[in-house]
C-alpha cells in the first residue's frame, strides 16, 4: 500500500486478550502506529473514523443476535479482514455452550434469562463472512501480529506458519513431554504460534492455537488412552479453547468429553 492503510480494530464477544496483544507490542508500538492510520480502536484511542478501512482486525466470536448484522457490516466497509484469536477463528471457549442445551444454561446463569438476547451456538466469523487472514491463538502472538501488519503495509503476503507445534519444540530443543514423562499433549496437532511456551515449561500443549493443517488427532488420542489416560479426560482435551474447531470437535465428542446434546447447526444457520 502506497499510502498509510487506514486500520479498524473491532470486538465481537472475547475478552479483550487478543487486542491487547497490538498494545503489548511495546518497542514496535511507535513504530506501528506511524506506519498506520488507527481509525478504530476504543480499546486505546477515542479516535473515530468512518470507513471504508484498508484492513480490519476483529476479535470475539458471533454470540448475539446483532452480532451477524454488525461483520457483515465491517465486512463491506474492508478491503481485508484479519480474524484475530481463538474465538474470532473457532468461536472459542465460549462455543462449549455449543454443546448443552442453551436455554437450560442461560435459566442456571441468569436470574431474569428472558432479558438476555443471545445465539444458541458462538461461532467464529469465517462461518458468517469471508475472511482474508487468520491469527490463531488465545491469545494470538504479538509476533504473528506485527508480521501480519507489516506485511499489509508492504504490500506482501503474510509468512504464517503452518506446521505443528512439535516442530517449535524441536527448534527450540525441548524435551518432548510425551516420551519423557508420559504427559498428555497436544503439540502434535495444534498450529505453531505460541512458540512451544507450555511444553518449554515441561507442561502439555494444550491447543490454544487450534489444530495444525490435516491434524491426525485419532493416533494421537489412541496415545493418550494407550498411556492409561481416561476416555472423558481425552475428550475433554480436545473441547477447551477451539472446541467448536471441526478436527477438535470431532475427537473431542467421540470419547465423551461432553454430554453431547441435540445440537443446532455451528455455521450459524446458514
Amino acid at each position: 500500500m502506497s499510502h498509510r492503510p487506514k486500520i479498524a480494530v473491532w470486538k465481537q464477544s472475547s475478552c479483550d486478550g487478543c487486542q491487547l496483544s497490538l498494545l503489548d507490542c511495546e518497542d514496535e508500538l511507535l513504530a506501528v502506529l506511524g506506519a498506520v492510520d488507527l481509525a478504530y480502536f476504543p480499546e486505546a484511542t477515542s479516535t473515530e473514523k468512518k470507513g471504508p478501512y484498508d484492513v480490519s482486525l476483529v476479535e470475539g466470536s458471533i454470540t448475539m443476535p446483532h452480532d451477524v448484522e454488525r461483520i457483515k457490516k465491517i465486512r463491506a466497509e474492508s478491503k481485508v479482514l484479519v480474524t484475530i484469536g481463538a474465538c474470532a477463528t473457532s468461536g472459542g471457549i465460549q462455543a462449549l455452550r455449543n454443546f448443552r442445551n442453551h436455554a437450560e444454561m442461560m435459566a442456571i446463569v441468569y436470574a431474569r434469562p428472558d432479558y438476555i438476547q443471545s445465539l444458541a451456538t458462538s461461532t467464529p466469523i469465517a462461518d458468517h463472512v469471508p475472511v482474508d487472514y487468520e491469527l490463531r491463538g488465545c491469545p494470538i502472538s504479538k509476533e504473528q501480529l506485527l508480521e501480519v501488519l507489516t506485511a499489509l503495509v508492504n504490500g506482501r503476503s503474510p509468512r504464517l506458519p503452518r506446521h505443528p507445534v512439535c516442530l517449535e519444540c524441536k527448534i527450540k530443543g525441548h524435551v518432548c513431554v510425551m516420551v519423557a514423562h508420559q504427559t498428555p499433549c497436544l503439540g502434535p496437532v495444534t498450529h505453531a504460534g505460541c512458540g512451544a511456551l507450555c511444553p518449554g515449561y515441561s507442561r502439555g500443549c494444550y491447543g490454544c492455537f487450534g489444530p495444525s493443517d490435516d491434524p491426525k488427532t485419532s493416533p494421537l488420542a489412541k496415545r493418550f488412552l494407550a498411556q492409561g489416560v481416561p476416555a472423558e479426560q481425552v475428550g475433554r482435551l480436545f473441547l477447551t479453547f477451539n472446541a467448536n474447531a471441526p478436527p477438535f470437535k470431532a475427537e473431542g465428542l467421540l470419547h465423551g468429553g461432553v454430554e453431547s446434546k441435540s445440537a443446532p447447526p455451528t455455521n450459524g444457520g446458514k
